[in-house]
């Protein structure tokens, strides 16, 4: 117990215990990642399952503190699982070179006591916070873009992100778009920790909440959702397999970024969507694809204001590289 003294000092007994039995999914292994596998790992949890399938590369090193130069090509997993082995051989590290997809998802979640979204994917995180509220599992789903980030603690027993974000907001980035700072992506992947070690030792506080953080005017935030709606209708992410025959199937990637999804696909742009716009015929479900999820995304909510069916959505992305 010495290795946990100073912890067990705060937490007590019964809540370490509670560590040593938790389970832990964690999708992506970047900057995120980097504090809370070692956070998670150096307090005793008992097992960590690290989904990613991208490989550490040179822009990665100046947030992804887990990584060396050295390793540079190597599957980021497995990096992990050799830094984590070293801190604390006696949690159970799963490594999982896949990325995360619809068809995977719930038997990746099933039996975690929480799931931790580090991945920079919006599509990853929408694809987690459905299977969570379906399983009844706790979310604790993290962003950073440039000098700003939050961390949010969703299902479980509370709202999920849908709820609180039923919407895009107008300007949506990406670490790989809009750049980030390292220590920006420390603090919140510190506080993503922190989340999920409370959730883990037996205190749901943190879930129904959302903390940010300004980097730029140094100073923190957040508020409470314990009561938001979830929204009636739902485009959910499918895999491109689960595309059926008489699907009305569009892809609204350009020419330039990628031959056709399908033969049977239409390329169509997110402008064309709206009042004179294109539409399935009745009894037909539409499924919009794009590379992240976001103009599939955005389609879908032009379709649905003048179309009442089924809407699916497809995200093809290259390895996000992560927060």
């Amino acid at each position: 117990m010495t290795r946990y003294a100073r912890q067990q000092a705060v937490i007590g007994a019964e809540a370490q215990a509670r560590l040593a039995k938790a389970s832990v999914l964690v999708v992506g292994a970047g900057g995120l990642a980097a504090p809370v596998l070692q956070y998670l790992a150096g307090a005793g949890v008992g097992s960590l399952r690290v989904v990613d399938a991208d490989v550490v590369s040179l822009s990665n090193l100046h947030r992804q503190t887990l990584f060396r130069a050295a390793q540079i090509g190597m599957p980021k997993v497995i990096a992990v699982q050799e830094a984590l082995s070293g801190l604390n051989p006696d949690v159970r590290i799963i490594a999982e070179q896949a990325a995360l997809m619809p068809a995977n998802a719930e038997a990746l979640c099933d039996g975690a006591t929480v799931v931790l979204d580090c991945a920079d994917s919006f599509a990853v995180s929408y694809i987690l916070s459905d299977v969570c509220k379906d399983q009844g599992i706790p979310l604790i789903s993290a962003s950073v873009s440039g000098t700003d980030g939050y961390v949010g603690g969703f299902c479980g027993g509370k709202p999920s992100l849908r709820a609180v974000f039923p919407d895009l907001p107008e300007h949506l980035g990406s670490c790989a778009v809009e750049g980030v700072l390292g220590p920006v992506v420390g603090v919140i992947g510190s506080l993503q920790a922190q989340m999920a070690l409370t959730v883990a030792a037996g205190d749901p506080a943190p879930l129904g909440q959302i903390t940010t953080f300004d980097a730029a005017g140094q100073r923190f935030g957040g508020f409470r959702f314990d009561s938001a709606p979830e929204p009636d209708r739902q485009a959910v992410f499918i895999d491109p397999d689960a595309v059926r025959t008489d699907d009305w199937l569009v892809d609204l990637r350009g020419a330039e970024e990628a031959p056709l999804v399908h033969p049977d696909a239409r390329r169509l742009t997110v402008d064309t969507f709206g009042p004179d716009g294109p539409m399935p015929e009745a009894g037909q479900r539409a499924v919009l694809c794009c590379k992240s999820g976001l103009r599939a995304w955005t389609a879908a909510q032009r379709l649905s204001l003048v179309w009442q069916g089924d809407i699916a959505l497809i995200a093809l992305p290259d390895f996000p590289n992560n927060s």
